[in-house]
């Protein structure tokens, strides 16, 4: 009878650690979900970057807010450009942000699913500078306190204005 007492004691202690052991592992995953969303959360996918249609000296960067986003205001949106024609990254913030659609109107909020324009200057980074051409510049768009962008634009030893460069 002692025995049997003690199996289902021992049998208790047991299940009580499986299950506090399974809680914690639900708790790591669930805390790892919420991580990886928020830091996709409001990132731009980017589809291409050209050379600024109205001058070379500009960056026009095709993309959209990446699957699951919130809308995001675009006075939160902040990017550096780093080059070899400049000691320093070019950095700001606030682009002017355009809708892809028929009127091309500067907008305050991406939307999820809104194709967009964003407008970087390349003032010191520009892609028509000489010591730009032929060579890699990188760009990052960061999205509010959601995810970061990166991507390396191919500078071409001919540059204008729509020029492809990713």
């Amino acid at each position: 009878m002692i025995v049997f007492i003690a199996l289902i004691l021992v049998a208790a202690v047991a299940a009580a650690v499986i299950i506090q052991t399974a809680e914690k592992l639900q708790q790591n995953a669930q805390s790892t979900g919420d991580d990886t969303s928020q830091s996709m959360n409001g990132k731009i996918m980017v589809s291409t970057v050209v050379a600024g249609t109205n001058a070379a000296t500009d960056y026009e960067i095709y993309a959209r807010l990446a699957p699951g986003s919130e809308p995001l205001a675009t006075d939160q949106i902040f990017y550096q450009i780093i080059c070899e024609a400049s000691a320093t990254p070019e950095e700001g913030s606030d682009p002017v942000v355009d809708e892809m659609d028929q009127t091309n109107a500067d907008i305050a909020t991406i939307l999820p699913s809104m194709p967009v324009m964003i407008t970087i200057p390349g003032a010191g980074c520009a892609p028509n500078l000489a010591n730009n051409l032929n060579t890699g510049v990188q760009l990052y768009i960061h999205a509010g306190g959601g995810g970061t962008s990166f991507e390396t634009l191919n500078i071409p030893a001919q540059v204008d204005p729509g020029t492809p460069l990713i």
